[in-house]
This record gives structure tokens, sequence and C-alpha cells, in this order.
């Protein structure tokens, strides 16, 4: 059990790790990132291994892995885009009536 925990632990560091590796812009903050993954994979694993019970420790690491994942998904902001304003009117365009 405690094992299943640290396996849970750490998948959940590295892919806060990795997030905020590949979309440091995306994520709000590094603390709420680095805390939520290794928080959301060892929720994950803990509910699987209530679920199936023990004796299935790659499962509950799969498990840990993909709530960790689908957790850590709900922080990410969506891409800064830049201002679009609308384009001047044209003089002396004519509109057909």
């Amino acid at each position: 059990m405690i094992w299943e925990a640290l396996g849970a632990v750490i998948v959940g560091f590295a892919i806060a790790l990795s997030a905020r590796r590949w979309l440091p812009e995306r994520f709000p903050s590094p603390a709420l990132t680095l805390a939520t993954g290794p928080a959301a994979a060892l929720l994950g694993a803990l509910l699987t291994r209530s679920i199936l019970g023990p004796g299935h420790p790659v499962q509950v690491l799969v498990a840990a892995l993909a709530v960790g994942s689908a957790l850590l998904s709900v922080l990410v902001r969506p891409p800064r885009s830049p201002v679009r304003r609308p384009a001047a009117p044209l003089k002396r365009h004519r509109t057909a009536c």
C-alpha cells in the first residue's frame, strides 16, 4: 500500500513537472501545479485501490496517471491571443443599394 501511494505521488509529480516544462505560460502558478499533480495522482491511486483491492499495482499507477492528468488539465488556461481590433471603415466606400 505504501509503495503504491509513493509511486502515485512520484507519477503525479512527474506529470506536474512535465506540464510546467511544456506549457509554462498556460498554468496559473508553479506552486499550484506542483501541488495538484501529486495530490490528484494520490487521489486516483487510493480510489482505484479501494475499488480493485490489493494486488493490482499496475492498474493503480495507470489510474493515478489518468486522474493526475485529468485534474491538471482543469488548471490549464486558454492561450493568450493577440487582441484583434475591428478594421477601420473604408473611406468613400459605396454600398450597393
